[in-house]
């Protein structure tokens, strides 16, 4: 259970979501953009102009180099590579923030969405920057996988197996836009649009003064266009994120679709009539952890009555797509329909 966009590593592990202006060009105002790199996918900030263009470059690159020294699992001297290593066990504020998110949603979902699972993506080839299709020995894997088998006590973390690897891939990406766009907040920026590998973090009115409007793919397996669009959804001071199977997967040598994401629970992909599920929540960690989980429970582990659940107790707004015959079904929150 690996999270999310990694353009084509990260960028492909999530259903992308497109950002789509409309309305009246005449009224257009003039807003600062960047488009950049970082997390080793693409970014996008469009944002009122009370930041100059180099010091949102500034910004960002600085943002995702504080990121990858500590969250990267492709980066062999972050502070979570060391950890995976053992040769420390120190966390810093960026680490303990995500994983305290991560357990609050490894309790909502009953252990589906686990980022302990590291050992398991690896093994399958969704963590590394080389992907191999292994046939990896799940019973014995399964043995150091849990979230149960960590614990955090004064910024430092205790493994009851040295072996225990944690991957933040499914919430990292979501932090960092929040990162950016907290920082962006903290300057006076009124409005803006932060977008990094299609996790969103949007705030105040697009440049023709309405609602940013973000577009939701259709899930066709290998849709890369980024333009066929599902649904378009107006949003404004909240952040949204997606995710999917039909992008990261390779065919087995027995012909079987393997998934990026993983169920820790039996340490195999998830393959169900679920193909994106797209969540909205007031920041983008919590939206794209929300995403990832979903995909992780899918259609069997209660996905759909799981959203509706946190939708009464956290305003969460959800949008699933699922396969039905030769086309798709939608489940989604009444303001989207």
């Amino acid at each position: 259970m690996a999270k999310t966009t990694k353009a084509y590593i990260l960028f492909a592990a999530i259903c992308v979501v497109a950002t789509l202006l409309v309305g009246c060009q005449g009224c257009k105002k003039q807003y600062t953009v960047v488009e950049s790199t970082a997390l080793g996918t693409f970014v996008q900030v469009k944002c009122s102009p009370t930041i100059t263009k180099t010091e949102l470059y500034d910004l960002v690159r600085n943002i995702d180099t504080e990121a990858k020294e500590s969250m990267s699992i492709f980066e062999h001297g972050s502070q979570l590579s060391k950890i995976n290593r053992n040769e420390c066990d120190s966390l810093d504020s960026h680490i303990m923030a995500n994983l305290a998110l991560a357990k609050r949603y490894y309790e909502l979902s009953n252990g589906y969405y686990d980022v302990t699972v590291k050992p398991l993506t690896s093994a399958w080839g969704f963590a590394a920057k080389d992907e191999k299709c292994n046939k990896p020995n799940i019973d014995s894997l399964l043995e150091f996988v849990g979230f149960d088998k960590i614990a955090i006590n004064d910024h430092r973390i205790t493994k009851s197996d040295s072996r225990v690897q944690v991957d933040l891939n499914s919430i990292a990406k979501g932090y960092v836009v929040d990162l950016v766009a907290e920082v962006l907040s903290k300057r006076g920026v009124e409005s803006y649009m932060v977008n990094i590998g299609g996790e969103i973090r949007c705030k105040g009115m697009n440049p023709e003064g309405s609602e940013w409007h973000i577009g939701i793919e259709t899930p066709y397996e290998g849709n890369f266009e980024q333009n066929s669009l599902e649904k378009i959804i107006p949003v404004s001071n909240c952040a949204v994120a997606t995710s999917g199977n039909y992008r990261r997967y390779y065919t087995s040598e027995d012909g079987l679709k393997v998934c990026h994401t993983i169920n820790p629970k039996t340490g195999y992909s998830v393959l169900s009539n679920l193909l994106s599920a797209t969540v909205v929540a007031p920041t983008c960690a919590e939206a794209d952890a929300a995403a990832t989980m979903f995909m992780a429970m899918g259609s069997e582990g209660g996905a759909l009555e799981l959203a509706k659940q946190c939708e009464k107790d956290y305003g969460w707004s959800y949008y699933f797509i699922y396969a039905d015959g030769e086309g798709y079904r939608v489940e989604c929150s009444a303001r989207f329909r």
